[in-house]
């Protein structure tokens, strides 16, 4: 009998993210992701394809039933991320639209919390500092990362410059010498 996952309604990336935690609660055999729209459908079909999982879609009544077929095995190497260090230099993800910018940045906090392997570091420079701050709207997420092994590392002069020290909820203050460091240490993805 098939695993059913209804993602109707939901927002990018959570299709994505329910039909991933269903595949790794299943050893092997069959789910069947539900969604209503064709980026939902093609976002989760480029994930099952990822995994090399075999993917099929029929569309009923104006929904895709999107049934993927696990073989066995883990999703994904949760040590393969140890070496990984994110540097985060805004409090916006992307250049535009600030509004956009802030809802980007809540998804892909949001995101970073359900995906595997996790970052060994995130560091915090200029702007970016303030997410780590009182206030900030992706605070609880960056809290669970670092809840779950992240480092987190706000930079001291960024959080001097902005006067947000004594406002600082997650993580600790780091200078540019372990910024840098780091930086040459691991793979470094910058956002």
């Amino acid at each position: 009998m098939d695993n059913l996952v209804d993602a109707r309604g939901l927002a990018c990336p959570e299709p994505v993210i329910c039909t991933k935690k269903a595949l790794e609660k299943l050893e092997a055999g069959t789910i069947t992701t539900i969604v209503d729209n064709d980026v939902a459908k093609d976002n989760i079909i480029r994930f099952a394809k990822s995994f090399d999982y075999p993917v099929e879609v029929e569309k009923k009544d104006e929904n895709y039933h999107i049934k993927i077929r696990k073989s066995g095995g883990l999703i994904a190497d949760i040590d393969s991320g140890k070496n990984i260090a994110i540097l985060i230099t805004s409090k916006f993800l992307g250049r535009g639209n600030d509004e956009l910018g802030k809802v980007l940045t809540k998804s892909f906090f949001f995101t970073l919390t359900e995906t595997y392997p996790l970052p060994k570091t995130i560091m915090f420079i200029n702007s970016g500092i303030i997410l780590t701050c009182e206030g900030s709207n992706v605070l609880e997420e960056i809290i669970d990362l670092e809840k779950k092994g992240v480092e987190i590392l706000s930079c001291g002069t960024c959080l001097d410059y902005y006067q947000l020290k004594d406002r600082l909820c997650v993580g600790s203050i780091t200078n540019m010498y372990s910024i840098v460091e780091k930086m040459i240490n691991n793979k470094l993805i910058s956002v």
